[in-house]
């Protein structure tokens, strides 16, 4: 009795979730990974990758080969051109100038989204990387006044840790009362408190005009002017984190996207139409906070895909919480707080945090054991 063949899944990005689910479904599955770089590289803990880059890099930029339960896949460095969702096909172009075409049983999408200058889809390889890591370390290092511009979780990690490491004076600037929009009210109030300990000058109530065309995606000296109407800011560098998020999702066709370019998917992360396609992670249109990344996401992916590629119909199901949660600031001298989504706060011991958090739980348990770095 010849026995029967293994689905063949393409997933499109290796960024943290597409690792995630790549490294499962290869176990009974014959898995394609596409990735715009030969690395994980993270869009977490901007605050940490400004002020400690060579610790960021330890957990948060990893190489491919490194992770073990890779070897069971077939990694391709480019980008997807095109997809025929009838004909289950993707064509890839590849970061040597060729082309390719794969054909799928199922296609996971975990391409994620731009915002600002730390997370992109440019086609790269580690030594590009590397020398983008160094002129922003430098370029920070030289200033002696920072502002930052947005206060979402990326742009108070930045604010509050170039704060810490001090050398520069850091403004923070941000639209509403307080920062943090959609986390509960206690963790805004309390991360309001903390920026202004930590040496943080807090601009509320301002809206940035920002320049047409310019997408955050780069340091600048410019002076910052307001929609609000307060008078124009200075700084010898300006951090753009005002949102403006642009999903990866160009190359589907517009029957499966919403209006923000988001890939529409129901409860199960099937996309919307296609049984046989999913979506994860920042570009998947899950809720207000397309929050699937942060919340399991790759489980249900990984389930539902298996379950669709033996014949049955998905039965696990994605919900998000009400509000945001997570590590804002990453690891500091006394620990790491974790805001809960009712607004309490667990600290986590910076020993525990180091040892059992990020040289165990997360490379152990979530990505299943990497080679030591030669």
């Amino acid at each position: 009795m010849s026995r029967r063949p293994r689905p063949r899944v393409v997933v499109a990005g290796l960024g943290d979730t597409g690792v995630l689910v790549a490294s499962r479904l290869a176990r009974t599955c014959d898995v394609i990974g596409v990735t715009t770089r030969p690395a994980l590289m993270s869009g977490q803990e901007l605050g940490t990758r400004l002020t400690d880059p060579d610790r960021w890099r330890r957990t948060y930029l990893v190489p491919l080969r490194r992770f073990r339960k890779l070897d069971r896949i077939q990694v391709r460095h480019g980008r997807i051109s095109s997809v025929d969702l009838e004909a289950k096909k993707v064509e890839l172009a590849l970061v040597d100038g060729g082309t390719a075409i794969e054909g799928y049983d199922a296609l996971v999408i975990a391409t994620g989204a731009s915002n600002g200058f730390w997370r992109h889809d440019r086609l790269q390889g580690l030594d590009a990387i590397d020398r983008d890591l160094a002129d922003t370390d430098a370029r920070l290092r030289a200033a002696s006044t920072i502002a930052v511009v947005g206060g979402g979780p990326t742009g108070v990690s930045a604010a509050d840790n170039l704060a810490r490491r001090g050398g520069a004076t850091v403004h923070l600037f941000h639209g509403g009362d307080e920062p943090l929009p959609g986390y509960h009210p206690k963790a805004r109030r309390w991360i309001a408190q903390r920026l202004r300990d930590d040496g943080v000058v807090v601009h509320p109530d301002h809206r940035a005009d920002v320049p047409a065309g310019f997408t955050g995606d780069a340091l600048t000296s410019d002076p910052i002017r307001w929609s609000t109407g307060q008078e124009p800011f200075e700084a010898d560098v300006v951090l753009w984190a005002v949102g403006g998020v642009r999903p990866h999702s160009g190359f589907l066709p517009d029957d499966v996207l919403d209006d923000g370019g988001f890939v529409r998917v129901d409860e199960h992360l099937q996309v919307v139409g296609h049984p046989d396609v999913f979506a994860v992670g920042d570009v998947a249109a899950t809720d207000p906070n397309r929050s699937s990344a942060r919340n399991w996401g790759y489980r249900v992916v990984v389930a539902n895909v298996r379950a669709v590629a033996g014949g049955k119909a998905p039965a696990k199901r994605f919900s998000a919480p009400a509000n945001r949660w997570g590590s804002v600031l990453g690891v500091q001298d006394d620990g790491m707080v974790i805001v809960q989504p009712d607004g309490k706060r667990v600290r986590v011991p910076r020993w525990a945090a180091d040892r059992l958090l990020m040289r165990g739980f997360v490379p152990w348990y979530l990505y299943g054991g990497l080679r030591r770095e030669r």
